[in-house]
């Protein structure tokens, strides 16, 4: 079928965040203002995402999107077409009415919007960034499937799958126990432990069970969004504090406490999000000080404790001295795979049964059996031969990564070998200077600007290794070399 005219769309003034908004917001508005008529025949997905520069499974979401709300129909062979009876159009004004749940519903905040926009992306495949995640090839599939066979045949066998403690199951939590005890000089108990559903979910419910009417919440000045994002949905207002190369700046949290009533402090302080400072111990020491004098909580997100590739890495800050008020939060994510959606929150027994609590009305339990496999595996020590294994394997990526960095760019750029996790931390600011820099190609690196909702200019980059082979490795660096070596003289990079 011929199309009498190519229809075109523009995005640039279309309210949104992320391409995803603006395509969808832009369809929505040109159908409710009748410049697509009902039954008009729009561009091909493949089409459009050329004319637009944008991923065509963006453009099938959308489309699928508006085709659940009713505003697009497909017809097998021939296209995507303008719904000729739209939503709004069928109703009357009184119905209109009924089914507008806007004056009755809470709005997400912008930066919820983008993080779920972010999740919706990679549901459907669309390339994220790599900050730091870890490689799917290495998760032991054949050692996962029989253990999930086996523990699925004895649970069947003795009826052991119905309703159980919400803090977890018992195994999960007593082999838990034993791994911040053995690995991480941690003295706690198994009642002191609380299964999640990954370290966000721990995070939300810390969210939950302090109070934001008593302070505000301090994190550091780049940090993990999705944080941020779970302390503003449920009030607090986010204060952030200072960084430099040796982590949090205890200098400025002073300033800070002494102007501020403050209920709690989010940190990462084993390998500082995303810039890998890892915090040293004599702030530590102090910033557990602080806490008893201010009678704050800390939060310490020990997202990649495994990945550590020093011999003696700094304990935690809850297996230190004056670790009372700490709620240390940690994942299994990082170690077999994602997809397995298990985390711990280890704290006093007072905040573990307030997290029982919220658990009960959200989850009212986890995943019994994800739980109790992993459990198995801890205890035969299949776990900790896999972390050994692919320690290896990502402390050789991290290496290969930083000798690709000096030979593509030389003295245009430094940084420091991060002593663990899947990223490094480059500073780019040579590159930058007097540069508009909006974007980065392929999808390993991100810019400073990420990690804050603040207007600033982008002077480093976090380089995701972990999920990358060496052949990998060099070709990404390779594209970002031809993007920041722009107009930089040849003699002023090394051989």
């Amino acid at each position: 079928m011929l199309r009498p005219w190519k229809t075109q769309l523009w995005l640039e003034n279309s309210p949104g965040k992320t391409l995803h908004l603006k395509l969808l917001n832009t369809l929505t508005a040109d159908i409710k203002e009748g410049r697509l008529t009902p039954g008009s025949m729009l561009p091909g997905s493949r089409s459009l995402a050329e004319q637009l520069s944008v991923n065509r499974k963006t453009v099938q979401q959308v489309y699928e999107e508006l085709e659940a709300q009713g505003w697009l129909i497909t017809r097998p062979r021939s296209g995507t077409f303008v719904s000729e009876v739209l939503p709004e159009l069928g109703l009357s004004q009184s119905d209109k009415h009924l089914v507008n749940m806007t004056d009755s519903t809470k709005s997400a905040s912008k930066l919820v919007e983008v993080l779920y926009q972010d999740a919706v992306n990679l549901h459907h495949n669309v390339a994220l960034t790599n900050d730091g995640t870890p490689d799917s090839r290495l998760i032991p599939y054949e050692l996962l499937a029989r253990t999930y066979r086996r523990i699925c045949i004895d649970l069947s066998r003795h009826s052991k799958l119905g309703y159980s403690d919400p803090k977890g199951c018992f195994e999960l939590r007593k082999s838990i126990a034993k791994m911040l005890s053995g690995d991480r000089f941690m003295n706690c108990s198994v009642e002191q432990i609380c299964i999640v559903r990954g370290s966000q979910m721990g995070i939300y419910l810390a969210s939950r069970i302090l109070d934001s009417k008593k302070g505000s919440i301090v994190m550091e000045e780049l940090c993990y969004l999705p944080a941020k994002a779970a302390f503003e949905s449920n009030g607090f207002n986010v204060l952030k504090c200072r960084l430099d190369d040796k982590g949090l700046d205890i200098q400025h949290l002073r300033e800070i406490l002494a102007e501020h009533s403050v209920t709690a402090i989010y940190v990462t302080p084993h390998h500082q999000y995303p810039t890998t400072a890892c915090l040293s111990m004599d702030r530590r020491l102090t910033l557990l000080e602080l806490s008893k004098t201010y009678k704050f909580a800390i939060l310490e997100d020990d997202y990649d404790h495994e990945f550590h590739y020093e011999k003696n890495p700094i304990p935690p800050l809850a297996s230190l001295p004056n670790s009372e008020n700490v709620v240390h939060i940690g994942s299994m994510s990082k170690v077999l795979a994602p997809g397995l959606r298990v985390g711990y929150i280890a704290a006093d027994t007072q905040f573990i049964e307030r997290a029982a609590q919220e658990i009960i009305l959200i989850d009212r339990q986890g995943n019994a059996v994800s739980e109790l496999v992993l459990a198995d595996l801890m205890e035969s020590g299949e776990v900790r031969r896999h972390i050994r294994k692919t320690r290896k394997e990502y402390e050789m990526r991290r290496n290969f990564a930083a000798a690709e960095f000096i030979r593509l760019f030389g003295d245009n750029i430094s940084f420091k070998l991060p002593t663990g996790g899947m990223a490094i931390w480059v500073d780019i600011s040579k590159l930058t200077k007097g540069r508009t820099l909006a974007d980065l190609p392929g999808k390993d690196s991100t810019l400073s600007s990420f990690y804050t909702d603040t207007q600033i200019d982008p002077s480093h980059l976090r380089f995701g290794f972990g999920a990358l082979n060496k052949a990998e490795i060099t070709l990404s660096i390779e594209q970002l070399s031809q993007a920041l070596l722009i107009n930089i003289p040849a003699f002023a990079t090394k051989p």
